[in-house]
């Protein structure tokens, strides 16, 4: 019965490049310095260290009538596969491409999307100089970047040779022939999208894939099929498949994407080809309960509004099992996973969750459920992390 009202964006949040995967071209001639992946500060998360993945994935489970209930979470030390993550836009530094320092920030978003999976893989996240939000919302706006660089200026391809180096010096040095699940939202996915197809798809490293996550983006496919960009690699189908790629994005059931929508749609590759659905919840296809984890005090949700007259939730994140629903919906050329909130205005439990682009007390549909892509379905890409990993382990040689 309590009804949430949408705050605007945080400065801070997560926001993308919707057109990511697309090739991008170094919008200044000089050449950066190579980043040593060598060194343990150019990466935010590694197994075995205190960083920004040992954190506190405890959550509260808030069922219909009220009730709450206390879920622990333990890390595998001993986890069978690795997990390379990519993170999304977050940056504020003040400059078209961020720097290699770890700010609040880049620091959050890992505790949101990344961390959980320390249950099932050794987690691996490199700092990247990626495309910042402050260049982001310059270029949306249609004003000059920073430095004064024209809005429509070709965007770096920095990041993306970064995020290169870090997967080659990973593999060097530490995969060992141990099979990965790669972990990507918004620009992040979009890397992950070109780095499958340049360094994966077809080549000898495709053997060590046991899945990539690809949150938030547009990756294309034949229509009816399910490859396309990735010659090889398809999309996933089934829980113990293996080698295969979930991707996604995410709407309102009540507010779908509109014309000039973000997602839904592959930018840059022609019209032959859709932007693909995996629901995680449900890789066959139709509506699924979804296995959410919110975030208990995010977009300015208030810690004591989960449960009308109940105790403040303490706990870094919140599940609310049976209110969301997921299924992939295609229409008018657009392909989306639309989420439904199952709300019971007769029970205690909150009626609506946060996650919405809002600017001057709008939501902007072109972003659908964008800023929580990956929390949305979070218990779905974990138990679908295990079962994969699980069925990689048999099968291989």
């Amino acid at each position: 019965m309590i009804r949430p009202v949408l705050t605007a964006l945080a400065a801070s949040l997560l926001v993308s490049v919707a057109g990511a995967a697309e090739a991008q071209t170094p919008a200044t001639p000089a050449a950066l310095q190579k980043i040593d992946y060598d060194r343990s500060e150019t990466w935010l998360c590694l197994p075995g260290r205190k960083d920004a993945c040992a954190t506190d994935n405890t959550a509260t489970v808030i069922t219909a009538d009220g009730r709450t209930t206390r879920e622990t979470w333990a890390a595998d030390p001993k986890a069978p596969v690795d997990c390379f993550y990519v993170y999304p836009t977050v940056s504020n530094d003040p400059s078209i491409l961020s720097d290699m320092t770890a700010n609040d920030e880049e620091r959050r978003v890992v505790e949101q999307q990344l961390a959980r999976f320390a249950s099932q893989c050794r987690v691996f996240a490199p700092l990247y100089r990626q495309f910042t939000l402050t260049a982001l919302r310059a270029s949306m706006t249609g004003q000059p970047l920073p430095g004064g660089v024209p809005a429509n200026a070709p965007r770096p391809d920095t990041g993306y040779t970064d995020v290169v180096d870090a997967w080659r010096h990973y593999l060097k040095t530490e995969n060992k022939g141990r099979g990965v699940i790669l972990v990507g939202h918004s620009q992040g996915s979009g890397v992950l999208t070109r780095l499958l197809a340049s360094e994966i798809d077809g080549k000898p490293e495709q053997k060590l894939l046991v899945s990539a996550i690809l949150a938030g983006t547009n990756l294309p496919v034949d229509p009816g099929k399910t490859t396309g960009l990735l010659k090889s690699i398809p999309t996933c189908t089934a829980a113990g498949q293996t080698g295969c790629v979930v991707a996604f994005a995410t709407f309102r059931s009540n507010i779908p994407p509109p014309a000039g929508t973000l997602f839904g749609r592959p930018r840059g590759t022609g019209t032959e080809r859709v932007a693909a659905c995996t629901n995680p919840a449900a890789l066959g296809g139709g509506p699924a309960p979804l296995d959410a984890y919110l975030a208990t005090a995010a977009n300015g949700q208030d810690p004591a509004g989960w449960v009308k007259g109940g105790t403040r939730i303490e706990t870094p994140f919140a599940k609310v099992p049976g209110l969301l629903t997921g299924a992939c919906v295609s229409r008018d050329g657009l392909n989306w996973l639309e989420v439904t909130v199952r709300a019971d205005p007769a029970d205690p439990r909150l009626d609506d969750i946060r996650g919405d682009v809002v600017a001057g007390g709008q939501v902007n549909a072109a972003w659908g459920l964008h800023l929580i892509d990956v929390n949305l379905v979070m218990g779905d890409l974990i138990n679908l992390a295990g079962e994969q990993s699980r069925a990689w382990a048999a099968r291989k040689p």
